[in-house]
């Protein structure tokens, strides 16, 4: 018996996801991020729906070279940037543009710029500046001289400047005031183009928008807000992680369910089992009573995620028989509510999907 576990990937909603993004920036060019094979979607796959958007963001030059060598020739963003002279060859050769966000990039890329010879590529350079998220990024205070350095490298062709949010994602906080008047000061009097928000900047935050807008979780249907949901924002799921039902039991009041016993029958009543479990990605941590739907029907989860399978409550559904379609997240069930019951975000379950559950493109 093959497993049922599925990933259906939704395309249309994918681009309908980027329209909205066009509809809510429309003065903004967009840098679609799809790193991390795209959030668990599927890196070419993602790109080829997403010939619409202006550029492509990815982690590093790996993944680049994957868009790359699937004939993707749209640009690309390095956002981690690279580390190595002979990155930045392979990046220039590529038409790639790279972040440089520390001081030892800019050297790197300085020492390129030296050695490299005369039919050496041209690069587009992105300067980020750390505005509060304390990660990545120049301090504010320099970012004067290092713009003045990127444009005396005879190798830069444009230089862009960007940061990151840090708290965009909590409507009430004032952190994103803060960054956006560091970000505005310390780019004062530089003429070029700029990007700082990400999908909870787009969605909310529209004196961020700028040049470029970066939409990464929002293209997936999944809001960025803690208590909201994608339709709140007229965003569609694009991944519908599913499987079936592979038996269903009948057991009496006290009867234990699954590893540890943790979860005990209050009645005589009848369990579903579910060909998932955490080795399809599925978080072990989620507790008893997550939402999950069998038959186009909400019931809960029940008992201990185990590694090939779940358990589910079957009370109250007469006609269920082994087979029957059961949703763990996706249409119909939104990823962020799942996620909350497991106590972590849906990023996290987008990319733990693993690659024994079978991908299934739709438009």
């Amino acid at each position: 018996m093959s497993r049922a576990a599925q990933a259906t990937i939704n395309l249309s909603a994918l681009q309908h996801n980027l329209q909205r993004v066009q509809q809510v920036a429309p003065s903004s060019q967009i840098i679609a991020i799809i790193k991390a094979d795209a959030y668990g979607h599927g890196l070419v796959r993602v790109a080829k729906a997403l010939n619409a958007a202006d550029k492509f963001g990815v982690a590093g030059l790996e993944e680049a070279l994957q868009l790359r060598n699937a004939g993707i020739r749209k640009p690309v963003v390095l956002l981690e940037g690279v580390l190595a002279v002979s990155e930045l060859s392979k990046a220039g050769l590529q038409n790639l543009e790279v972040v440089v966000h520390h001081i030892s990039q800019l050297e790197t890329l300085e020492e390129y710029a030296r050695t490299a010879s005369n039919a050496a590529s041209r690069l587009n350079v992105w300067l980020k500046v750390d505005t509060g998220m304390h990660r990545l990024g120049f301090p504010p205070s320099i970012v004067q001289t290092v713009w003045q350095r990127l444009q005396a490298i005879p190798l830069v062709k444009d230089v862009c400047i960007m940061s990151h949010l840090a708290n965009a994602d909590d409507t009430k906080d004032t952190t994103t005031d803060k960054q956006l008047a560091l970000f505005n000061t310390a780019s004062n009097n530089i003429d070029a183009k700029k990007s700082m928000a990400n999908s909870a900047g787009i969605l909310n935050w529209p004196m961020t928008h700028m040049d470029f807008v970066r939409p990464g979780l929002m293209l997936y249907g999944v809001t960025p807000f803690n208590q909201d949901v994608a339709a709140d924002y007229q965003l569609r799921a694009v991944m519908t992680l599913s499987s079936q039902l592979i038996a269903i039991n009948y057991f009496k009041k006290g009867d234990a369910v699954g590893y540890g016993g943790d979860w005990v029958c209050p009645e005589d009543m009848s369990v579903g089992v579910v060909a998932l479990g955490y080795g399809d990605g599925y978080p072990r941590h989620a507790k008893s009573g997550t939402p999950v739907i069998v038959n186009g029907q909400r019931t809960d989860l029940i008992g201990r995620v185990s590694m090939d399978m779940i358990c589910v409550d079957l009370r109250g559904f007469q006609n269920a028989n082994v087979g029957d379609p059961v949703v763990l997240w996706g249409d119909g069930l939104p990823v962020e509510e799942v996620a909350r019951y497991a106590s972590t975000v849906a990023y996290e379950l987008l990319c733990h999907v693993t690659q024994r559950v079978k991908f299934v493109e739709v438009r």
